[in-house]
């Protein structure tokens, strides 16, 4: 849709299904002074302080029928996410810009001069951050297994849409515990979370030091802290806390380094649904164990104590991720190779449906989910549960992050 530059103002209103519309205003300078002002109205996207929809704005000359790239484009605030694909995401709220179109283009004539703005309403499955230079992508493509920037210098996160799943275990699954009450629980917003468990590189780029007994690039990081991850002030006030972290720890960082306020730990019900992927069974390729110590079903999930000498990256220890199958969603190691944090303190379970739980109100142990390389089956099942202290360190304990509105 097209926004002519002309002496009145002019409305572009581009609705999202069943939204508020994202409003664009495009007003020349006049006297012309080769500046046009851009205004973008953006509303709250179920309760979101970031639109999801990427907002492109982009020139048009109509003589020539062709596109104008804004290049030199300035903008009034920090409210802005500028992506590597000429789009960018907008807080909820009102921004004004300005393009420079005499710098960008001195000889157009602009009786010509279009603004054009479009807005992607179909959500892409993946989002991409580049870990050099923090710059964000969006793309329907899964990352290339053969080609190890997916799991080093980029973090790839998969979208989960909302939904209700069930929690915990039936009373007769194999390998079950009893801490593992079954109940229903109703998540009401998507969420991106990472494809990969966070890799040993990856927190290298954002922290400087790879803090891991096993090392290797593409393996998960580990030895890693809740404390590490979230912070020993702000960040361990979870859940009466909500999401702020200290800025010194990873997510601080990394919500510093890519001007997103939003990457946080998953909550526990987050982690299991989106290991479940909508598969009942005890692991997340819909089946369940056929014993409780070596099972050969476990061994194509992901890797345990019984498979630690199959050839995926050496003998008694983690491995690279993404090497074994991925759940419907296409989500690797949710089972095995490092057991993952999770945001909530270790508790009880509720018996009666629940809807966006958050956790214990307090502990002493904060979740951690998955199982790991030295576990036995029934340890890496999707409902198994266990707890650590928010500063204990272990080869055995990574995480994988998520970005939520």
């Amino acid at each position: 849709m097209l926004v002519k530059i002309a002496m009145l103002l002019l409305v572009l209103a581009v609705s999202l299904p069943g939204k508020d519309e994202v409003t664009v205003t495009a007003v020349p300078r006049w006297p012309w002074n080769g500046k046009v002002d851009i205004t973008v109205k953006t509303p709250p996207w179920e309760g979101s302080y970031i639109l999801p929809y990427p907002l492109h704005l982009e020139g048009y000359d109509n003589d020539k029928e062709e596109v104008l790239p804004i290049k030199t484009l300035t903008f009034d605030n920090q409210d802005l996410v500028f992506l590597d694909n000429g789009q960018f995401l907008a807080h909820a709220g009102t921004h004004k810009l300005v393009w420079d179109v005499a710098v960008d283009y001195p000889t157009l004539n602009t009786s010509s001069l279009a603004v054009k703005a479009t807005v992607n309403l179909t959500r892409d499955t993946y989002m991409v951050v580049n870990l050099e230079t923090f710059a964000i992508r969006y793309t329907t493509d899964a990352p290339d297994l053969s080609d190890d920037t997916c799991r080093t210098t980029e973090l790839w996160l998969r979208w989960i849409p909302a939904g209700t799943d069930w929690m915990g275990s039936p009373e007769k699954q194999l390998g079950r515990s009893t801490n593992e009450t079954q109940h229903k629980v109703t998540l009401t917003r998507g969420f991106y979370i990472g494809v990969f468990e966070m890799t040993q590189k990856q927190w290298e780029l954002v922290m400087g030091n790879n803090p891991s007994f096993y090392t290797g690039d593409t393996r998960p990081v580990e030895e890693v802290a809740y404390d590490d991850i979230r912070g020993t002030g702000l960040g361990a006030g979870w859940p009466t806390g909500g999401h702020a972290v200290d800025e010194n720890s990873f997510l601080g960082r990394l919500r510093t380094l890519t001007n997103l306020p939003i990457f946080d730990l998953p909550t526990e019900a987050q982690w299991e649904y989106a290991c479940h992927a909508g598969r009942a069974g005890a692991l997340n390729l819909g089946w369940d164990l056929t014993a409780t110590d070596s099972c050969p079903r476990m061994a194509a999930a992901g890797r345990y104590y019984y498979n630690r000498d199959d050839g995926k990256g050496g003998y008694d220890r983690h491995t690279k991720v993404g090497c074994y199958l991925p759940n419907a969603w296409g989500l690797y190691d949710m089972h095995g190779n490092v057991s993952e944090w999770c945001l909530d303190w270790y508790g009880d379970y509720p018996t009666e449906a629940v809807t966006d739980p958050v956790g214990a109100s307090s502990g002493s142990n904060r979740v951690d989910r998955g199982g790991c390389w030295y576990y036995s089956a029934q340890s890496c099942r999707s409902a198994s549960r266990g707890g650590c202290g928010p500063s204990d360190c272990s080869r055995y304990l990574g995480f994988r992050v998520v970005c939520c509105p």
